[in-house]
């Protein structure tokens, strides 16, 4: 299957997130809108895409850092383009993205219903982290 992996324009917005909802990547108090904005609007973050030579949108992955940890996050591949590399090639892209900025390490979360995708993570050399991970909201929890 050949695809490029560049980086998302304004345009792909709709299609992003559309492919974020095939994948159930998308929660209540999550305004997918809002991060794929976000990530596009600093030097710290970036939308990056696989995209098929004629423009269809294959898979994403939203890379960001605070200089000291690199995060991936919205790893997705459309459900009818999974098993050709696309998702190794977009974790790999988004590491070597945050390598150029020299953040050492990078990290992604997973929730506990996607947790099926653990061993892709593990295959790829990422591994578990004793972690708690908490949130305090600074303002009302949106229900979108």
């Amino acid at each position: 299957m050949n695809f490029g992996i560049e980086s998302a324009a304004a345009a792909d917005e709709a299609a992003i997130i559309e492919l974020w909802r095939a994948c159930d990547l998308v929660v209540s108090h999550n305004d997918p809108a809002t991060d794929f904005r976000f990530a596009r609007a600093t030097e710290n973050s970036d939308v990056l895409v696989a995209r098929s030579p004629d423009g269809r949108i294959m898979g994403s992955v939203m890379v960001g850092h605070d200089g000291h940890r690199g995060w991936l996050y919205y790893v997705a591949v459309a459900p009818d383009c999974r098993r050709h590399g696309i998702g190794r090639a977009l974790a790999q892209v988004g590491e070597a993205w945050l390598s150029q900025r020299h953040v050492p390490k990078a990290q992604l979360m997973v929730r506990e219903t996607n947790a099926g995708v653990i061993e892709f993570y593990q295959r790829m050399g990422f591994e578990r982290i004793p972690r708690i991970v908490m949130e305090k909201w600074l303002r009302e929890k949106p229900s979108i």
